[in-house]
């Protein structure tokens, strides 16, 4: 686990092979893509947007059921591709697995993902799942740093779903805010900078989208 790298659900694309999850390793310029259906693709929206729905997800339910058992999803992984199929676990602590020898439960990477994208717990992806299915992302982001669509295409066979993307960016934005706050309070100011002038670009992007797309 420990050469495991880090990574954030950068944003979700609709492709001629489906829906694609883009995981992003911190600091890095490449991209995975991870293809899900449109289930899948609507509980990790909802996940990362914390919507909540009158009656539970399947996902919803499984980290009920992990919390009322005594224990706690605090991390998922992307552990390997095979035979261009990507395999995950999950990793719970509590009751008699503490988190040096944890629970280990395999699972699809859109259930990982919908999980970690409630519960808010780290997600990695192992090195050589990077090497093999990663992207760069100077393919798929103009000079602004915002997504461009055009690039996508041609790239990686993509292309944005509208709806989608707002959701994604509504989400990131969210998340944004609230790291912006937590630096203002620590009086971080230099990060806090940084993180405004993400927020500005998430704000463009999202501006962008409503007046339906670049030309």
């Amino acid at each position: 686990m420990d050469n495991m790298l880090e990574v954030e659900i950068w944003t979700i694309a609709r492709t001629v092979q489906g829906n694609a999850v883009l995981l992003r390793p911190l600091g890095s310029d490449t991209v995975v893509p991870v293809f899900i259906g449109q289930l899948e693709t609507q509980s990790i929206l909802f996940g990362l947007g914390d919507v909540k729905v009158k009656r539970p997800l399947t996902s919803d339910l499984l980290l009920e059921t992990i919390g009322r058992l005594g224990c706690t999803l605090f991390r998922a992984e992307v552990h390997e591709i095979r035979d261009d199929i990507f395999y995950a676990r999950l990793l719970v602590s509590g009751r008699e697995y503490p988190e040096a020898k944890p629970l280990i439960l395999d699972c699809r990477p859109s259930d990982a993902l919908a999980l970690a994208a409630r519960c808010k717990c780290p997600v990695y992806v192992a090195p050589g799942v990077v090497e093999k299915a990663g992207i760069p992302t100077e393919l798929i982001i103009d000079e602004t740093g915002s997504i461009e669509t055009g690039p996508i295409g041609m790239a990686a066979g993509m292309a944005l779903d509208n709806e989608d993307l707002k959701a994604s960016i509504k989400a990131k934005r969210r998340k944004l805010q609230a790291d912006l706050d937590e630096m203002v309070v620590e009086e971080n100011y230099e990060r806090a900078a940084e993180i405004r002038d993400l927020i500005t670009l998430l704000d463009k992007e999202l501006n962008d989208t409503k007046e339906g797309g670049r030309p």
